[in-house]
């Protein structure tokens, strides 16, 4: 159970543990994105609100150049990246599971050489009673 929560446990578990450097790069680019795109919203943000109850006198002055709408825009659309960064972030960790469940069950699946059809007569009673009716049973 403690195994399953952590990312690459399931892997690990399941003697996959090559794919664990791919989870964790996955999270660690996920991780870059949500960063870069809060710290960009955050001082978009506050350069916004500055301008706003100040008059539109810039914050900083390496966006001085920029008008207050273009300001308002650039922190609603580091603001979407940001949203969407999560949203993959918990798409990283849902496929995370999804591989570990399904590879999981498939952990003592065996497909050997010998895999054969057998066809044999049999006998089968209907719902209405004994009647006999003659049938052919297939089993692998």
């Amino acid at each position: 159970m403690c195994l399953s929560l952590l990312p690459g446990g399931g892997q690990v578990y399941n003697h996959q543990a090559w794919k664990i450097p791919i989870i964790y790069g996955a999270f660690a680019g996920v991780g870059v994105f949500i960063y870069n795109n809060y710290q960009d919203m955050k001082l978009m943000k506050d350069e916004y609100l500055y301008r706003v109850s100040h008059n539109d006198t810039p914050l900083n002055s390496d966006y001085a150049s920029y008008q207050t709408s273009n300001i308002y825009s650039l922190y609603n659309s580091y603001n979407r990246n940001f949203q969407l960064s999560v949203i993959v972030a918990v798409g990283v960790y849902a496929l995370n599971l999804v591989d570990a469940y399904v590879f999981g069950h498939l952990f003592d699946f065996r497909i050997d050489d010998d895999i054969s059809l057998n066809m044999s007569p049999m006998l089968q009673s209907t719902p209405l009673g004994w009647q006999p009716t003659l049938g052919v049973a297939l089993s692998f």
